[in-house]
């Protein structure tokens, strides 16, 4: 009895709160402030089974291929544009040469990925394989340099090896398969250049990155962007030192790592990715909820040294990183309806900030942490995440519209976070796209939208939520979490009335 009582009076707690509209408002946007595509980018390191098992698979595996390079992980990942695809990593960025991964594959070496588990690395997948991919997918190629264990000259000859016509390298290039120069864009010059990529201080890295990049030359039609390897969390002297003391010409972008764990912490449990309860569900957003206050203080010092914003911030490794499932490879985890919430909540937060934030890269594609795809064998599965990329590609290069709210407060215990984020863009045929995030577990949220400036007749809408929190997607029920119609969303005179469920992630489409 004292159970169905609490039942009652939780239904009715949520229905008097969905009651209470929230006001909100769209404002005009300026038509030079853009939400980059690049924000939307993805990470592919070697590690576990995110390059070897992942996108390049067994030739005996029988699955659609190209090569051995896996079709229907392609073809997921073409359906959510994919702008931009960062390898080979990470950590062993700073360990890989690329010569090794070029030429015939069978005259490659074997090497140990010394980072990984001291894995064996065949060099099967090397540059031309992971240009193949990018080409594939129809996404910027992304290089990762070696500067921890690397020379000069090598970033330099990749570069060249890439990028130009006419000289041996590009002759070499010619040989191994490649005719065209390549054009590759976008070089990190380094990578974690604070930890696995060198432990160096701030002031001696920006030393050798002015080094490597006056020497990373730019070819014919190759313009290069070129990206120094910046804080961790919430390092400002990292930040500060780079914006002081690199020449703006040499540094296209700057790049953040800042990962959500759990709890909090990097030593001992990071936190489960299955079977967790509220408390971890409430320490995962709050922990995520602190990218906007990491963003806004690396933007405001980039603004001290470069008031025009000309320096990207790409925050290009991001994501939920728990402990690994047990008996499985390296940092695979799996991905549940609050991952689905931490990558919705962010990726509103890196659109709120796109006068400083033009780029991002989950980690990573496939098999690895917060991963958009899992594999078994023949089998595929689209996680959550996968998801909340589908919805928000509306997004990628359209004029953002800044919100006006207060949020209402979700509280569990003596703390509280704000229940509600939301960010809003107009695209190039003039649609508008508010996406809508609510993270109360037990409570639904009404909005009532006013849209100044915005001239609309209809409303439509797809909503991802599920049961529980810990719901997520396996190999014998793959569509427990996914996209459905949303049909809570109504045109009020000239206001937008809409009411989200709780755990939520609802993406509006007003033409």
């Amino acid at each position: 009895m004292r159970l169905r009582l609490f039942a009652c009076c939780l239904l009715t707690a949520t229905a008097a709160r969905a009651q209470q509209p929230l006001p909100l408002t769209v404002q005009p946007g300026n038509p030079k402030l853009t939400i980059s595509r690049h924000i939307y980018g993805h990470f592919a390191e070697h590690l576990g089974r995110c390059v070897y098992d992942g996108f390049w698979v067994d030739p005996a595996l029988n699955v659609p291929k190209q090569g051995r390079i896996r079709l229907d992980v392609v073809q997921a990942l073409q359906k959510i544009k994919v702008p931009n695809l960062r390898w080979p990593g990470g950590c062993f960025a700073d360990a890989y040469h690329w010569r090794d991964g070029v030429g015939p594959a069978a005259q490659r070496p074997s090497r140990l990925n010394v980072w990984w588990g001291d894995t064996p690395e065949d060099n099967s997948f090397g540059t031309h394989e992971f240009l193949e991919l990018c080409q594939l997918l129809g996404t910027e190629p992304y290089m990762a340099a070696n500067v921890g264990s690397g020379t000069v000259q090598e970033m330099a000859d990749w570069v060249e090896y890439l990028n130009a016509s006419g000289t041996t390298l590009a002759r070499q290039r010619e040989q191994n398969g490649h005719p065209a120069p390549y054009k590759v864009s976008w070089w990190g010059v380094g990578n974690e250049s604070w930890g696995c990529g060198g432990n160096m201080t701030a002031e001696h890295y920006t030393d050798v990155y002015r080094r490597y990049a006056t020497f990373a030359h730019n070819f014919p039609g190759a313009p290069l962007k070129r990206i120094a390897s910046g804080a961790n969390g919430d390092d400002a002297h990292w930040t500060e030192t780079c914006m002081k003391q690199i020449p703006a010409e040499l540094m296209w972008g700057l790049t953040l790592h800042q990962y959500t764990l759990p709890t909090g912490s990097w030593s001992g449990s990071k936190g489960a990715s299955t079977g967790f309860g509220e408390d971890q569900y409430f320490s995962t957003l709050r922990n995520a909820l602190k990218m906007d206050q990491v963003v806004s203080r690396h933007a405001a010092i980039m603004d001290r040294y470069d008031k025009d914003k000309k320096v990207a911030l790409l925050v290009d490794e991001w994501g939920v990183w728990t402990d690994p499932l047990p008996n499985s490879s390296a940092l695979y985890q799996q991905n549940t309806l609050r991952d689905a919430l931490v990558a919705a909540t962010t990726l509103n937060i890196f659109n709120n900030h796109c006068d400083r934030v033009r780029g991002a890269n989950l980690a990573q594609a496939v098999n690895v942490l917060q991963a958009l795809i899992l594999t078994d064998k023949e089998k595929m599965l689209l996680t959550p995440t996968y998801h909340v990329f589908d919805l928000y590609q509306v997004h990628q290069d359209a004029e953002w519209l800044p919100l006006q709210f207060q949020s209402p407060d979700y509280a569990f215990g003596s703390e509280k976070i704000p229940a509600l984020n939301a960010s809003a863009s107009r695209d190039k045929t003039g649609a508008v796209h508010l996406s809508l995030v609510n993270l109360d577990p037990g409570n639904a949220l009404t909005l009532e939208a006013a849209l100044p400036g915005v001239t609309w007749k209809t409303v439509t809408g797809r909503v991802l939520t599920a049961p529980k929190v810990n719901d997520y997607n396996s190999f014998d029920q793959p569509a427990v979490v996914q996209p459905a119609a949303f049909k809570g969303a109504q045109k009020r005179g000239d206001k937008l009335r809409v009411t989200l469920p709780p755990k939520s992630v609802v993406v509006l489409q007003l033409t």
